[in-house]
């Protein structure tokens, strides 16, 4: 079997993936999509003889009949079921330990995500330092916005009457 490095590492791994995309996630259990996300992001799914309906059904295999999420020796159990799939020239215990290196160590990667472009107009329109009149006292010398103070006449509380008498 693994070594406890290893091991080690593909828990970590599962932890990380547990809790990809879920803020309440404790890293404890995983769910269906991140289950898929790390199959497809360790390139455990290869379209041949692992597709993503493969990774799917051993998910349900693996899961209680009631629940939504696995815990880690559930993530294990499914890792022996689609290993012999993954790896079909290798015995069990060898495409396992393969599996297993293909998972280990790894997190999950932000592919397709959109980053903001600035062109053209929306460059001009988005630079602080051409604003004027109003608009520009919303914003510091470095271009960075007030906050509530560059929108609002913030009225003095702290006690001290000017011109009294």
């Amino acid at each position: 079997m693994a070594g406890n490095a290893e091991l080690a590492s593909l828990e970590e791994s599962f932890r990380k993936f547990a809790i990809y995309g879920d803020t309440k996630a404790t890293g404890q259990e995983m769910n269906g999509k991140n289950w898929a996300k790390l199959c497809k992001d360790c390139k455990v799914t290869d379209g041949k003889s692992v597709t993503s309906t493969d990774v799917d059904i051993v998910f349900s295999k693996v899961k209680g009949k009631t629940a939504r999420v696995i815990n880690y020796e559930e993530f294990k159990k499914a890792l022996e079921e689609l290993a012999p799939k993954r790896f079909k020239d290798k015995s069990k215990e060898e495409a396992y330990e393969a599996i297993c290196q293909l998972v280990a160590g790894k997190e999950p990667i932000n592919v397709g995500v959109t980053k903001a472009k600035t062109v053209g107009a929306v460059e001009r329109l988005t630079d602080t330092s051409k604003y004027t009149g109003s608009h520009k006292e919303r914003f510091d010398e470095s271009g960075k916005g007030k906050g509530k103070s560059g929108r609002e006449n913030i009225v003095d509380t702290s006690g001290y009457v000017s011109a009294y008498k």
